[in-house]
């Protein structure tokens, strides 16, 4: 199975935290809880994956609600793979990643969101992040706010 990177897991803890506010600024919710474990554990011993497999059921439970409110697809509807390029010019993904996509689970969708991310070379990137934007309703096409610290514009 797939591992689920700790700026994902961060993520999702801020749209938690932003969802389910903390009524007296100390107590958080059951769901930040669950994550800020994982989280720990993570930092504390200097990992950036956490094995999908082995992430305890409330904590996956949160990061899945987070996942569902993310972009599913980095597609921009200008697919060149379809014209024979081994990786997208659009969105960044290689053929086989865009075929198998339907197959993928949200682990295996977000290692290529981050990975497509980091390298920042697709026209999603750059050329028409205009378009990305406004597939997702983003208010920018700042890479970090597909698998930095920000929390992620709703799934469109």
């Amino acid at each position: 199975m797939a591992g689920i990177h700790i700026t994902d897991i961060e993520a999702a803890i801020n749209w938690w935290r932003a969802r389910s506010p903390s009524p007296d600024g100390v107590a958080a919710c059951a769901e930040v809880r669950a994550l800020a474990e994982v989280y720990g554990l993570l930092v504390y011993h200097h990992q950036t994956l956490c094995e999908e497999a082995t992430m305890p059921a409330r904590a996956r439970r949160a990061w899945l609600d987070w996942y569902a409110s993310t972009p599913d697809a980095p597609c921009i509807a200008i697919c060149s793979t379809s014209q024979g390029d081994a990786v997208c010019k659009g969105c960044g993904r290689s053929f086989e990643e865009v075929q198998r996509w339907p197959e993928f689970g949200p682990a295996q969708k977000r290692a290529v969101w981050r990975r497509i991310t980091l390298e920042a070379t697709a026209w999603r990137f750059n050329r028409y992040a205009e378009r990305a934007r406004e597939a997702t309703g983003a208010d920018h096409p700042d890479p970090q706010s597909f698998g930095g610290n920000d929390t992620r514009p709703p799934r469109a």
